[in-house]
């Protein structure tokens, strides 16, 4: 049975699960959820899913929602991107330090940036969203100075994590050539076999509604 993904382009998160997914070789299909329409706050998405987010997992009579879950899910389907026993916990140190450090600020700030009415978009909210994202680079340049990947040799959750929203086109206050060692990072991951970028990967995308 193909596992359905319940996801939209715009968002960082469903594209860690759909990466996750799209790399570990498992069957898959993206079902796009019209976010911007409300289509996660209605009750039949909601019956599947009490939290009204996406990404949302579905293989068979199983649900799943949070992307680090899904992609332990993943992980645990097909032992890949967990890294070695040694190696697990660390994995999930970044996971949840992107969770709260990295992607949800950068998730907040490029929403209020490019998908507000400009008029109303909060210029000093703003500022500090981009401060405290900028603290967040560092933190993740200079640990990837030295090594090709967040931990260990290959791969992980916690790349396929952390990159979740530091490959979409719109402006956030993220410049790749700004932090070097994190834009290298980038290149390796891209260069996976079956890598697509997140408009490509999933369906709905900012033109689709006139932006």
């Amino acid at each position: 049975m193909t596992i359905r993904l319940h996801c939209f382009g715009e968002s960082g998160n469903s594209y860690k699960a759909a990466l996750a997914l799209e790399l570990s070789g498992l069957d898959w299909e993206p079902v796009f959820v019209d976010f911007f329409n409300g289509a996660a706050r209605q009750e039949a998405f909601r019956g599947a899913n009490v939290m009204g987010e996406a990404p949302l997992l579905v293989d068979g009579a199983f649900r799943l929602s949070q992307s680090g879950a899904i992609q332990q899910w993943i992980t645990d389907r097909t032992g890949r991107f967990g890294g070695t026993d040694a190696e697990r916990y660390e994995v999930l140190r970044w996971v949840l330090w992107d969770n709260h450090k990295l992607s949800s600020v950068a998730g907040v700030t490029r929403f209020l940036m490019n998908f507000l009415p400009e008029a109303k978009r909060p210029a000093e909210v703003i500022a500090f969203q981009q401060g405290r994202l900028r603290g967040a680079f560092d933190v993740l340049n200079a640990h990837l100075t030295d090594r090709d990947w967040i931990v260990g040799r290959n791969v992980t959750n916690a790349d396929l994590s952390c990159c979740g929203y530091l490959y979409y086109p719109e402006p956030f206050g993220f410049d790749r050539t700004e932090w070097p060692a994190i834009d290298a990072w980038l290149d390796r991951i891209a260069a996976l076999p079956g890598w697509k970028p997140p408009y490509d990967l999933m369906p709905g995308r900012p033109s689709d509604r006139g932006l």
